[in-house]
């Protein structure tokens, strides 16, 4: 399945300067119900940091489910005993459409900082997002909303897109014992998997999902783990 990343340029523009650091128009809260009608769109790869930050990064899968009723998409996985439903609003998908065409543009022309730190994971734009995790089905269920940067990383020399989940903080309304305070988790991709999660934030593909009259599952070869660079 593939998509179209030459965006018009009218679209550029004013996605470009809705979200980005420094910004001058905070992003908007939004919150989603789990218990909403669910479509299973399917299944794509990144990587991930290894467990305390020990061994570099490692590959894994992370479902994708569309909320027709909130128009959320939500990228559902597993980390570190925790299972995460970091969701994106339209507003959010927007973003990272045109950060991804951003990044590739940098790719082709080789402007990255090998260097990279807390700047290159802003570089193109900050989202809200709203995110509940959970470690088992009888704990806390924990909902906040949070940010996520767009931006790119070097791991072994090598440059990935990264969406950044920031830490979000739950406030529960009866006692503090149960607030909780979720983990920053980065997701890397490489060019290959940031365009096969593209084609799950492409708002015709998700309007034919809510007819059911999509093909779910990869149609692309993501086995790599990294870029040639």
């Amino acid at each position: 399945m593939k998509i179209n990343f030459v965006l018009p340029l009218l679209l550029i523009i004013t996605l470009g300067s809705c979200i980005t650091p420094g910004g001058r128009e905070r992003p908007k809260d939004f919150t989603v119900n789990l218990e909403s009608t669910q479509i299973d769109l399917g299944q794509i790869e990144a990587q991930f940091d290894t467990f305390l930050g020990i061994g570099g990064i490692q590959k894994d899968t992370v479902d994708i489910v569309y909320f027709p009723k909130e128009n959320a998409l939500c990228l559902r996985y597993r980390r570190d005993f925790i299972t995460y439903y970091q969701f994106w609003n339209a507003p959010g998908r927007a973003q990272f459409l045109y950060a991804l065409h951003k990044y590739n543009e940098d790719y082709n022309a080789r402007n990255f900082n090998s260097r990279s730190g807390i700047k290159e994971l802003q570089s193109y734009g900050i989202i809200r997002s709203y995110l509940i995790w959970q470690s088992l089905s009888f704990t806390v269920q924990a909902k906040a909303n949070m940010d996520i940067y767009l931006g790119y990383n070097f791991k072994e020399r090598t440059p990935y897109f990264v969406t950044s989940q920031r830490d979000a903080e739950f406030v529960h309304h009866d006692t503090r014992d149960m607030d909780r305070t979720s983990a920053i988790m980065n997701m890397y991709f490489t060019r290959a998997q940031a365009a096969e999660l593209a084609v799950y934030f492409d708002e015709s593909y998700l309007s034919q999902a809510a007819l059911g009259k999509t093909q779910t599952g990869n149609t692309s070869d993501t086995s790599a783990d990294r870029d040639e660079y």
